[in-house]
């Protein structure tokens, strides 16, 4: 199993209503500072984001916040990381996210959540990083989107190759061994054939 020495994790500045999903940011902190996995996220101290952090940095963890300045006091950043790196755009926490991270994950979240592990996914289908990255699907909460996922490829909008890309696990233990294990396609090699 190849070793996730850093993973990235999207997730909401707010809790959510059911109580799974700040047990599964929990679980997601723990289980990666029990590997010896560092984590990357977005620098808040609250909701998903602060839990997940707080439970990496309980065990041991070392935790690598990414927060842009103008977000300091809306998103209530985490001054108890190993590191707060703090930057001037939206676009510039993306980037360097994706340039620390080895995978990425995305749990309950809201719209910046999606649009951040959406972003990652398109890279990925563009040959722009060979990285895994996945949904924890706690309670059921992606279901929906799975299915208009498969909407889409039904409908020949997405490719059964590109949605293939996407790990997907209940469990987080178990989301994090699919992405250990995770072989890139070869997109261009895709594309190619595709033209031809």
């Amino acid at each position: 199993m190849s070793k996730l020495h850093t993973l990235c994790v999207f997730c909401g500045s707010n809790p959510g209503i059911d109580h799974a999903f700040l047990a599964a940011a929990e679980e997601v902190g723990r289980l990666l500072a029990s590997q010896g996995t560092r984590l990357v996220y977005g620098g808040g101290r609250i909701g998903l984001m602060g839990a997940v952090a707080d439970a990496a940095l309980a065990h041991g963890g070392d935790v690598i916040g990414v927060i842009p300045k103008s977000l300091l006091e809306k998103e209530v950043a985490h001054c108890g990381l190993t590191e707060l790196r703090v930057v001037t755009s939206m676009h510039e926490r993306k980037a360097m996210m994706a340039e620390l991270a080895d995978g990425f994950v995305a749990l309950p979240g809201g719209i910046g959540t999606l649009e951040e592990f959406f972003e990652i996914w398109t890279w990925g289908q563009l040959g722009l990083h060979h990285k895994p990255f996945g949904l924890l699907n706690v309670a059921g909460f992606f279901d929906p989107l799975l299915a208009f996922l498969d909407r889409l490829a039904d409908q020949r909008f997405l490719r059964p190759e590109h949605r293939g890309m996407l790990c997907t696990r209940s469990v987080a233990g178990d989301l994090l061994h699919e992405m250990a294990e995770y072989q890139p396609i070869d997109v261009w090699k895709w594309l190619s054939s595709a033209e031809s």
